[in-house]
């Protein structure tokens, strides 16, 4: 049986942190209120922090708070203070990338030390270094082959932390200033502006657009790596990261679900067979293309976007089960997109096996007939036939 790996989820407030848990995350990771790398997320409050620890850990999963910020003079003075409160939420870990931060919090708090990706860690001998530091796990620049990962495994005696799923920066694992250079929002201090997504004119040495091409971009596609979690585990990665702490319940359900799905396959039956039907799955909750980018060798024209892209927001995800009742066969459901009579669409959810149906009997509370439902989070009722639990999920059926 190989060893199974943690499978650690983004979380980017308390409903996004039940969902990561409910489907298979076994540990989350969380911004709190202050020298996170999400500037624009809700991030967390410290009484928010208290109630995440303790909802994981009645279900035995980890949070481990964001605290890689690149520090500036002016919080040298709140750091300690800010750290001790996070340890006084019984947090499991910071994820940090600042010398300053680490030498902090082992002198003045028992907090495990994680080193974030933003510190683009490549090599052995930087490894050995900041486990010299007292840091427990290293997450891994996503820049890394596979025999580059399995190197570092092999000769450093230390937690390894990767990437497999999200949004890849056209930088070197963040490190960009692009964004403070075009819009005065500083990357490394959560106010990324995405600069690598815009689109750009191509101009000549007159600075005229060049007659006939295409608006220019930077952007990576996303990565993946489903296709490659056998060999991940093989080589003895301690955790698999999902990027995405801004992404959707619906995103993070879906994405978890599938890796919880492989993850297990793999670890349980050693003839576990691979279902490319799970790449579909993923494609139809994201709105850009995942490869595997470096992983595989793979990292040339195939990884990025030159001449921009058309970027669909994502409409499949319909509602949330809140309840069923068995005996009148009627789900109770959260509306969160368009739905009518007639569509075709799907149950999902972690203890529940697909459902697929026909809308054919729409209820609002006060039981009336409807034909549409478009009011946000709308309460209605559904006839589905098999069981379905709270927190499941509806989708649009596609295939």
């Amino acid at each position: 049986m190989i060893k199974k790996p943690e499978l650690l989820a983004p979380a980017g407030d308390l409903e996004r942190l039940k969902y990561a848990i409910h489907y298979g995350a076994d540990a989350v990771y969380i911004g709190g209120p202050i020298l996170g790398l999400r500037a624009n997320a809700i991030n967390f409050s410290f009484e928010d922090i208290k109630e995440g620890v303790k909802f994981a850990h009645r279900y035995h999963k980890k949070v481990y708070v964001t605290v890689n910020i690149v520090l500036h003079n002016k919080e040298i003075d709140f750091v300690i203070e800010y750290l001790k409160k996070l340890e006084e939420c019984q947090i499991d870990a910071i994820i940090v990338s600042d010398l300053t931060i680490i030498e902090f919090a082992k002198k003045y708090t028992n907090l495990e030390i994680h080193l974030s990706t933003q510190a683009s860690i490549m090599n052995v001998e930087a490894c050995k270094f900041y486990k010299q530091l007292g840091v427990t796990r290293i997450v891994l620049a996503r820049e890394l082959s596979k025999e580059e990962i399995q190197k570092i495994i092999e000769e450093v005696d230390i937690e390894i932390e990767c990437f497999i799923h999200g949004a890849m920066c056209s930088s070197i694992s963040g490190r960009c200033v692009l964004s403070n250079f075009l819009t005065n929002r500083d990357s490394n201090r959560g106010g990324c502006s995405q600069i690598c997504r815009w689109d750009f004119k191509l101009l000549d040495e007159n600075k005229k657009q060049i007659e006939g091409q295409k608006d220019f971009t930077l952007c990576a596609k996303d990565l993946s790596l489903l296709a490659y979690i056998k060999d991940m585990m093989d080589i003895g990665i301690t955790s698999f990261k999902i990027e995405g702490r801004m992404r959707s319940i619906y995103y993070i359900a879906t994405i978890v679900g599938v890796y919880r799905k492989v993850i297990d396959g793999y670890s349980n039956d050693p003839k576990y067979q691979y279902d490319p039907a799970y790449e579909k799955v993923l494609r139809n909750c994201a709105n850009r293309d995942a490869v595997g980018q470096f992983f595989n060798h793979k990292n040339d024209v195939s990884c990025q976007y030159y001449n921009g892209r058309e970027e669909i927001s994502n409409q499949d995800f319909l509602g949330i089960v809140l309840d069923y009742n068995p005996i009148t066969q009627l789900a109770t459901i959260e509306q969160r997109n368009y739905f009518k009579e007639q569509d075709q669409v799907e149950i999902f959810g972690p203890n529940t096996q697909l459902v697929s149906l026909k809308l054919k009997e729409i209820y609002d509370e006060n039981q009336n007939r409807l034909k549409i439902v478009c009011h946000p989070r709308e309460i209605v009722q559904i006839k589905v036939e098999s069981k379905v639990e709270p927190y499941d999920l509806m989708r649009i059926k596609k295939f």
